[in-house]
């Protein structure tokens, strides 16, 4: 008897596959709410094209260099893994998570030299307006009236920040207009890798997205940027965050969670972002937080809360297979 209360199986220590995916949704999103600050800091040495330049081809060779070390682990442990087989469907997916991903890096980048990182972080976090209407049109998804509802509320503590920027502010306003823009194709991306993920890996998207982000702005780089790389030690270690808390990590466990928890639910815990990276900000760049943005954040997890409880945020069996 004794023996039997020192068992502790999975469903006691509440480790379901379900709690695991909001656990890394959790983790990944406090790993993306450093993405704006960090990108402020690099734009101190490089522009914007360079600074995104750099997360995608430091993040594809830390991506390859995993990639060689699980199939050389493999060799010496005689597993042979499955071959996966890339059918045009699967090509055109994973061309278009990059494209996705390289758009929306570099309009965000571009909208955090135009307005601050709480205003420009939360315009790009309304992606997931885009993500709902996207599944429904296109991909025919079903979102139940909790889920809408608690989207609608989430969207009501977003716009609160939006209009206190547009009616105080005049000069923001195109940086936030690039943010609006970036958070179009954000909202695509979870959509993308949900189908990418019945098929292929968390680290097989992400190095895929990485390398094919860095061939499309490797052209627009070399033609806009005085300088492609960080010239100090400071900006080395920036840069190297961006792609190893940023995009490995944070998109990382991003994907990962898209196998359990449902894309448009995904998209809304974005909203968490900005209430993270603004707390940064206020450390790192002394922008202030006023009344407008501690009540906007106040619904946003109001609505998140709500949206958490519907049966439209968390895949069934059958769909996560």
């Amino acid at each position: 008897m004794f023996k039997d209360k020192l068992k502790f199986p999975q469903e006691q220590l509440f480790l379901t596959p379900t709690t695991v995916a909001f656990i890394s949704l959790v983790v990944g999103l406090i790993a993306l709410s450093f993405s704006p600050i960090l990108i402020r800091l690099s734009e101190v040495e490089l522009g914007p094209n360079a600074t995104i330049f750099n997360r995608f081809w430091i993040s594809t060779v830390a991506f390859a260099l995993w990639n060689g070390f699980t199939t050389a682990q493999n060799r010496l442990s005689h597993s042979e893994p499955k071959q996966q087989v890339y059918t045009i469907r699967l090509i055109l997916l994973l061309l278009g998570v990059g494209f996705v991903m390289f758009a929306t890096l570099i309009l965000w980048a571009w909208s955090l030299n135009q307005t601050s990182v709480a205003n420009s972080t939360l315009m790009h976090n309304l992606a997931p307006v885009f993500t709902v209407l996207a599944g429904w049109l296109i991909w025919g998804k079903r979102f139940d009236a909790r889920f809408l509802m608690g989207m609608f509320v989430s969207m009501i503590g977003a716009c609160i920040l939006a209009y206190h920027d547009f009616s105080s502010v005049g000069d923001k306003f195109q940086g936030d207009i690039l943010a609006l823009l970036s958070a179009g194709f954000l909202g695509l991306y979870p959509l993308i890798v949900e189908e990418l993920r019945t098929q292929l890996s968390p680290i097989a998207i992400m190095t895929w997205c990485s390398a094919i982000g860095t061939l499309f702005l490797f052209p627009i780089v070399i033609l806009t940027e005085d300088k492609i790389f960080p010239y100090s030690l400071n900006g080395w270690l920036t840069v190297i965050s961006l792609a190893l808390i940023c995009q490995i990590l944070g998109l990382g466990l991003y994907a990962y969670c898209l196998k359990k928890l449902s894309s448009g639910f995904v998209s809304l815990c974005d909203l968490f972002v900005p209430v993270l990276s603004t707390q940064g900000a206020w450390v790192i760049f002394s922008e202030n937080i006023n009344v407008a943005t501690l009540i906007s954040f106040a619904v946003i997890v109001l609505g998140i809360y709500i949206t958490s409880s519907s049966k439209s945020a968390i895949k069934s069996e059958v769909e996560s297979v």
